[in-house]
């Protein structure tokens, strides 16, 4: 999904809706006439007004390289924008922007002659595309998202058994059933969830705990050049996401205790009818 410009903040009073919504659009002004040190000042009097950051204004100052990238985008910016998103997100998703990585997910299964799985848990599940590509190799179908909105549309598809809204790396660290159990899978895909995360280990340390060992992980990144991360595992990139260096993907791969089963260049989708480069990375858990 891609950002949006104009921001519309809500569950505020009028007052401070008013503040916010007027600081941020501001420094977007700024930002495209060129002005960048008016647009950071601009900024970070939104997030004063804001401290959760519901506007992503973090990322946008790590994308204009005035602050350090955080370790991965706010949970209250990824749950607004795909909440605003949620009724043209396939139509974003897939018609503008070219999305088809659970497809390449399916295809990269059956090349790899792995599966069928018994257990699938997906997280950044969005409408349920990914769900909807592996069902003919999986039997039981967890989805999980930021958004409750997005989830309430993943619900109607009906292809998942059970569905639950919260935070990709809270869940594999804490989620228990109901009698107190941790449920374990064999299989658990990301498709477009590096590009919001930023620092991998948290994720790859959850992924491990919850898969049975031979288990797989399924996941996309963004990339950007070596010499444009110039020394660093990942940054924001342009378009306010998270880019990842492949070197520092196999390497947080290996340390976390999987293997590497395939690591594919891929055009993840297109920004602006151009394509963005990425991987798409199939890992099993030793």
């Amino acid at each position: 999904m891609s950002d949006n410009d104009n921001f519309a903040p809500h569950e505020q009073d009028t007052e401070e809706n008013e503040a916010l919504a007027e600081a941020y659009n501001r420094g977007l002004d700024l930002q495209k006439a060129g002005d960048l040190e008016g647009a950071e000042k601009a900024y970070r009097h939104a997030l004063t007004l804001d401290p959760v950051d519901t506007g992503g204004v973090s990322i946008r100052l790590a994308a204009m390289g005035v602050q350090d990238a955080p370790e991965k985008m706010p949970d209250a910016y990824v749950a607004t924008l795909f909440d605003q998103h949620a009724d043209v997100f396939d139509d974003i998703l897939v018609d503008e922007l070219g999305y088809c990585v659970p497809l390449l997910v399916r295809d990269l299964i059956r090349r790899l002659e792995i599966g069928p799985f018994t257990r699938l848990l997906d997280l950044g599940c969005g409408t349920g595309l990914t769900g909807m590509a592996l069902a003919d190799c999986t039997v039981h179908r967890t989805g999980l998202d930021l958004s409750e909105r997005i989830v309430e549309l993943a619900y109607d598809r009906q292809v998942y058994e059970d569905l639950y809204v919260g935070e990709a790396v809270e869940f594999l660290q804490e989620f228990e059933e109901e009698d107190g159990s941790q449920p374990s899978w064999d299989l658990i895909t990301a498709t477009d969830v590096f590009p919001y995360l930023g620092a991998v280990e948290p994720f790859l340390a959850g992924a491990d705990g919850r898969l049975r060992t031979g288990g797989c992980l399924a996941f996309s990144t963004e990339t950007l050049p070596e010499e444009t991360l110039k020394g660093r595992p990942y940054m924001v990139g342009a378009k306010n996401r998270f880019a990842q260096g492949d070197v520092y993907i196999r390497t947080a791969l290996d340390a976390a205790g999987f293997e590497i089963l395939a690591m594919e260049p891929i055009v993840v989708r297109l920004e602006e009818n151009e394509p963005v480069p990425g991987h798409l990375v199939m890992a099993r858990r030793r």
